[in-house]
C-alpha cells in the first residue's frame, strides 16, 4: 500500500504536504506516534480524515489564515500545523528559519512546556499577542499557564487529540463539529467521528483493541462536567494505586506547579516493593525547598495520601522531540 511517511526535515515536510494534497489519489498519511509510554505506532489516516479535522478546526475557531511551525513536523500536531496553513493556501512560516511573523492574525499549537517558556521572553510575547489564537495540546493545561496566557494577552485554546484523531479534536472541552465523545469504563475516553485513524501500519490485532464498532478506545480517563465539557483526568496509566488508594498524578502534578518555588513538575507511580506503587514528584526548582514542604503543600489541598513520597530534584523535566515528558526517562531518574 502506497502512503505519505512523513519525513523529518520541516522544508522536505512542506514539500511532501502540497503534493499530498494535490495527488489525485488518496493516500493515507502514515505519522509515528512519541512513544512516550511505550513503543511507537505508525498512525495511517486518511487524507478525508485528515480534511475533516482542517475544516472542523477552522469552524471552531472562526478563522483560517497563515500558520507558524514551532513543533516538530513529522509528527500530527506538527505536520497539521503545515496541513492547515496550505490549505488557507498560505506557506507555512517556520519558527526555526523565518521567526515570529510581523502581521497580526496568524495561528500557531504549541506543547505547555513551549508555552510555559516563551511567556518568560517579553518578545515571544509580544508575537504571541499578535496570533489569531495559539492552540495548546500534548500535555495538560493547567489553570496556573492559562491564567499567565491570558495575564499576558496571548489567546490560547486547549485542545485534546492523539495522532489517531488526525490531531486535536476537542478544543477547550468541547468536541468539533462531527466529533462524538463518550466514557467507558473506568472514565476512559472514547471517540467517535471523521477525524478518526484507519488503524495502525502493519499492527492489525493492536487496531482491533482500540477501534470497536467506530469508536477510538484512547487510553485516557477524563469526566463530562455538568456543561458536557470534557475534562481529562490524565492517561489511564497516570491513576497510581498506591497503597490501595488512587491518586490521580496529572492533579498532584499541577498543585506542585503552584508553589512559589517549583518552576516545573510531573508526577508518575513508580513500582515499590511496600506500597505496589509509589508516588514520585520530579521537578525543576526556582529556590530551595525540602521534601516535606512540598507534601505538605500538596496534602493542604487534597489527602495526605497523594502527597509524593519521593522528590526527585531536576535541572530540567526530560522532553521527547514533540515537546512531551519523557516518562520513560523520569522513571528510570526515580530508580537510580
Amino acid at each position: 500500500m502506497r502512503v505519505w511517511a512523513v519525513p523529518g526535515s520541516a522544508v522536505d515536510v512542506v514539500a511532501g504536504a502540497r503534493a499530498w494534497l494535490d495527488a489525485p489519489e488518496d493516500v493515507p498519511l502514515l505519522v509515528t506516534t512519541s512513544g512516550s509510554t511505550g513503543a511507537p505506532k505508525r498512525v495511517l489516516l486518511p487524507r478525508a480524515a485528515v480534511l475533516a479535522s482542517i475544516r472542523a478546526s477552522a469552524a471552531r475557531l472562526g478563522a483560517s489564515g497563515p500558520w507558524v511551525l514551532a513543533l516538530p513536523p513529522s509528527y500530527v500536531a506538527g505536520v497539521q500545523v503545515v496541513l492547515r496553513s496550505l490549505v488557507a493556501g498560505h506557506e507555512p512560516a517556520l519558527l526555526e528559519r523565518d521567526g515570529w511573523p510581523a502581521g497580526e492574525g496568524w495561528f500557531t499549537s504549541l506543547v505547555p512546556t513551549q508555552l510555559t517558556r516563551l511567556l518568560d521572553s517579553a518578545e515571544d510575547v509580544a508575537a504571541l499577542r499578535r496570533a489569531h489564537t495559539v492552540l495548546l495540546g500534548g500535555g495538560p493545561v493547567g489553570a496556573r499557564l492559562r491564567e499567565r496566557a491570558e495575564h499576558a494577552g496571548v489567546h490560547v485554546v486547549a485542545t485534546y487529540g492523539s495522532a489517531e484523531t488526525a490531531g486535536g479534536c476537542v478544543y477547550d472541552g468541547v468536541p468539533l463539529d462531527g466529533v462524538a465523545v463518550a466514557l467507558g469504563e473506568g472514565g476512559r475516553v472514547r471517540i467517535a467521528g471523521p477525524t478518526l485513524f484507519a488503524g495502525y501500519d502493519g499492527a492489525p490485532e493492536l487496531t482491533a483493541e482500540v477501534l470497536v464498532d467506530g469508536w477510538f478506545l484512547t487510553s485516557d480517563a477524563g469526566r463530562l462536567d455538568e456543561d458536557g465539557r470534557l475534562a481529562l483526568i490524565g492517561r489511564l496509566d497516570d491513576v497510581v494505586v498506591s497503597g490501595g488508594l488512587n491518586v490521580p498524578g496529572p492533579a498532584v502534578a499541577e498543585r506542585l506547579r503552584g508553589h512559589p518555588a517549583v518552576a516545573a513538575a510531573e508526577v508518575l507511580g513508580v513500582p515499590d516493593a511496600e506500597w505496589g506503587n509509589r508516588v514520585v514528584a520530579f521537578v525543576e526548582l526556582s529556590a530551595p525547598v525540602d521534601v516535606e514542604t512540598l507534601r505538605d503543600w500538596v496534602a493542604a489541598e487534597h489527602p495526605r495520601a497523594w502527597a509524593p513520597r519521593q522528590v526527585v530534584v531536576l535541572d530540567a523535566i526530560p522532553l521527547l522531540a514533540n515537546g512531551k515528558p519523557d516518562r520513560q526517562a523520569l522513571r528510570a531518574e526515580a530508580l537510580r
